[in-house]
C-alpha cells in the first residue's frame, strides 16, 4: 500500500510535537452553610436530646446524619447578646451587646460597625449571604443594619418586641416594610375580656390571624437557596420559634389536640391567651422541626447535600413557667439542668446543637467538648476558606467536627448585665457563678459539673483555692461596658 507524502510529513510531526498541556483542575467549590437558630428552645426539647412528649422527626434525623454537641453554650441567656456573640466571635466580656436594650422608635441597640462579623467574612470570600427571621441587633439605617453588616438579603422581623406576634401587620424585605394580610394584626400581648369564657374557643378568636409570618419567612429562605444553588451561600435562619406568644396555626395545633391535660391560659402572665397552651407550645416546636426539614430537603433535592454544612442550635435556654402560658416543667424542657432563660445556670445557657456535613462529620456521632457561640465564626470561616478576623475569643471546631481531638479549652466565659447581673466561667471540671452583680449582695457559687450537672451542691466554701483561681479569670475577661455595666464590679 502506498502512503502519500503529505501524510508521512504529518505523521512525523506528531512524533516530535509536545503533548498538549493539561488544563488545571477547577478549584473545588467551598461548602454552603445553613445555620438555623431557634429562639428560646430548651436543651431537652428535641427527641434526639431526650424529649418524650414533643415530636421532632426532622431534627432527630439530622442528628442521625451528623454530630450532637452535648456541651454547647449559647452566647448569653437572652436573645440580642447571644446573637452578638454568635456573629462576632467575641465572648460577652468583650462583645458590644450584653443585654436586650431597645432603641426607639423600633428595634434594639445597634451592633457597632467596628465589630467583626461572620456574614462579612463570608461575603468577602465570595458567598451569597442571607438572613431570614429575627435580627434584633439594630434597625435599618443604623450601624447595626443587617444589610450593612455583610448580609446581601434580609427578610423577617428587625425588632424583638415586634416578633412577639406571629400574625403582625408587616415584615421587612431588605429594609422595606411589606404588609401582611392580617386585618387586624394580632398583638403580642393581651388578656381575655371580662365575661369571656376561657373554655370557649370563640373567646380566643381575635388572637389568631390569617397570614402567618413564619410561612412568609420560610418561603423567602427557600427561594434564596434556589437562587444561589450554583454558587456558595450562607443562609442564616434565626427563627422566632418557639418564642412566645403562643401563636400557631390550627392545622399545626390539631396534631396535639387532646394529647395533654390542659388549663386555659387567660393572659394574666404576659403575652396572649391560649385555650390549650401545652398543645400550642408543642406544636410550635414541631412546626420549627418541619421548617428545618423543608430547608434540608431542598438542599438535598438540589444535589447540594454533600457540600453543605447544616448547623442547628438555640439562642438560649427555655423560658420560665408559667410566663405566657408555657409549662416547660411539664415537658422537662431543660431536663436535669438548673435554671431557665435569663440565668447563668446550665438551663439558661446549655443548648442543643447539631451539625450535619456529609463526608466530614461522622453520622450519629457526638461530643462533650465544651464549646460555644463564639466558636462558630472561626469554625465556619476556616471551613469556607474565608479570612478569620483577628481578636476573636472563639476557636475553630473543625478538627472536632472531622473526628479529631481538640485540646481542652482553658476556660469558657460568660457575663450578662440583665436579670440582676451575672458572670460565669467553666474551667476544667468546675464552674464558677457570680450573681446579683447589679444591686448586690454579690453571691459566688462553685460547682463540679461532672459530679453535679444539676448544680445542686455549692462547693465555694470547701474549695476556696479553686474559687480564687476562677475569680481571676472573671476579673481578666470582663472589660467594663458603659452601655451594659455590672455595677458591683465596674468603676463608679
Amino acid at each position: 500500500m502506498r502512503l502519500r507524502l503529505p501524510f508521512l510529513v504529518a505523521l512525523s510531526l506528531l512524533c516530535v510535537l509536545p503533548a498538549p498541556a493539561q488544563q488545571p483542575a477547577a478549584p473545588e467549590r467551598p461548602p454552603n452553610v445553613v445555620f438555623v437558630l431557634a429562639d428560646d428552645l430548651g436543651y431537652r426539647e428535641l427527641g434526639c436530646f431526650g424529649q418524650q412528649r414533643i415530636r421532632t422527626p426532622h431534627l432527630d434525623a439530622l442528628a442521625k446524619d451528623g454530630m450532637r454537641l452535648l456541651r454547647h453554650y449559647s452566647g448569653s441567656p437572652v436573645c440580642a447578646p447571644s446573637r452578638c456573640v454568635l456573629l462576632t466571635g467575641r465572648h460577652p466580656g468583650h462583645a458590644a451587646v450584653r443585654d436586650n436594650k431597645e432603641a426607639q422608635p423600633e428595634g434594639q441597640w445597634p451592633l457597632p460597625a467596628a465589630e467583626p462579623m461572620l456574614p462579612r467574612a463570608l461575603d468577602a470570600a465570595g458567598y451569597a449571604t442571607g438572613a431570614f427571621g429575627k435580627w434584633g441587633l439594630g434597625m435599618f439605617g443604623t450601624e447595626g443594619d443587617p444589610l450593612a453588616r455583610g448580609f446581601d438579603r434580609f427578610f423577617g422581623y428587625n425588632c424583638q418586641r415586634h416578633a412577639h406576634s406571629y400574625w403582625p401587620a408587616y415584615l421587612y424585605d431588605d429594609g422595606r416594610r411589606i404588609a401582611l394580610r392580617n386585618d387586624p394584626p394580632v398583638p403580642g400581648a393581651g388578656k381575655l375580656r371580662e365575661g369571656e369564657d376561657p373554655d370557649d374557643s370563640r373567646s380566643y378568636a381575635r388572637f389568631t390571624g390569617s397570614d402567618y409570618a413564619p410561612d412568609r419567612i420560610l418561603e423567602q429562605a427557600l427561594a434564596f437557596v434556589r437562587a444561589h444553588r450554583d454558587e456558595p451561600f450562607f443562609l442564616c435562619y434565626p427563627s422566632t420559634l418557639p418564642h412566645l406568644a403562643l401563636h400557631v396555626p390550627e392545622p399545626d395545633l390539631a396534631a396535639y389536640a387532646g394529647k395533654f391535660p390542659e388549663t386555659p391560659y387567660t393572659g394574666g402572665n404576659g403575652y396572649t391567651p391560649h385555650r390549650t397552651p401545652r398543645a400550642a407550645y408543642a406544636a410550635m416546636i414541631t412546626r420549627l422541626d418541619r421548617e428545618v426539614g423543608a430547608l434540608v430537603a431542598l438542599v438535598d433535592e438540589l444535589g447540594l447535600g454533600e457540600r453543605t454544612i447544616v448547623v442547628f442550635t438555640s439562642d438560649n435556654g427555655a423560658t420560665h413557667s408559667p410566663v405566657g402560658g408555657t409549662d416547660v416543667d411539664f415537658f422537662a424542657s431543660c431536663g436535669e439542668l438548673r435554671g431557665r432563660k435569663g440565668s447563668m445556670y446550665e438551663g439558661g445557657l446549655r443548648v442543643p446543637a447539631i451539625v450535619r456535613w456529609p463526608g466530614a462529620v461522622a453520622k450519629g456521632s457526638e461530643s462533650a467538648f465544651v464549646c460555644g457561640f463564639e466558636d462558630w465564626l472561626p469554625t465556619l470561616a476556616e471551613a469556607c476558606g474565608a479570612q478569620v478576623p483577628e481578636g476573636l475569643d472563639g476557636r475553630s471546631l473543625l478538627p472536632l467536627l472531622r473526628g479529631g481531638v481538640l485540646a481542652e479549652r482553658p476556660f469558657l466565659y460568660r457575663e450578662f448585665a440583665g436579670y440582676g447581673g451575672w458572670q460565669a466561667v467553666w474551667a476544667g471540671g468546675h464552674k464558677l457563678v457570680r450573681k446579683n452583680l447589679q444591686k448586690g449582695p454579690v453571691a459566688t457559687e462553685l460547682y463540679d459539673l461532672a459530679q453535679d450537672p444539676g448544680e445542686g451542691r455549692d462547693l465555694a466554701a470547701q474549695q476556696p483555692e479553686v474559687v480564687k483561681r476562677l475569680e481571676a479569670i472573671l476579673a481578666r475577661e470582663h472589660v467594663a461596658s458603659a452601655t451594659f455595666p455590672l455595677a458591683q464590679i465596674d468603676p463608679k
